[in-house]
């Protein structure tokens, strides 16, 4: 597995793989990722010191998921940890605790004390992931964007 910066050709591949997940766990729903209006743009959308997204490659090279971060301007220090996803023919092998990993070492990097997550109760396996990570559930923020969210996390990540 490898990590890279996303570039506009994997643009598709990721949309889809979100998109495809999204509705197997029936949330391709208002207020989710789903109708993000950048999701079939996200090397447009991502890319620079406040934030990136990075695909997960396996060992062909074929884009397998991707992960990324952004700063979050309502709490101090922090970052969203963005759009994690997975294609199903990868997942169960320990990749998205990798990729929680590496993407909390680039927010440290970047200078983020914390990580801060939307998720939804759906999403099970996410949830035991990110519990997994050492990630708790925190009050609904009231500025929130994806109004369909039911779970808001938070996690310290300075060493």
């Amino acid at each position: 597995m490898t990590f890279r910066l996303i570039n506009e050709n994997d643009d598709a591949v990721m949309a889809e793989i979100i998109r495809r997940k999204l509705k197997k766990n029936k949330l391709d729903i208002p207020g989710t990722a789903y109708y993000d209006a950048g999701l079939d743009k996200l090397s447009e959308m991502y890319g620079g010191p406040d934030c990136n997204y990075y695909v997960v490659c396996d060992d062909d090279g074929r884009v397998v998921g991707g992960i990324g971060y952004a700063k979050l301007p309502f709490m101090k220090d922090t970052a969203e940890l963005q759009k994690l996803y997975l294609d199903e023919s990868v997942q169960g092998g320990g990749f998205a605790y990798r990729m929680v990993s590496f993407i909390e070492d680039k927010m440290r990097e970047a200078g983020y004390k914390a990580s801060y997550l939307e998720t939804h109760d759906n999403l099970q396996a996410a949830i035991h992931i990110y519990e997994k990570s050492g990630y708790r559930d925190i009050e609904k923020p009231k500025e929130i964007v994806h109004s369909a969210m039911t779970r808001f996390m938070k996690k310290v990540i300075t060493e």
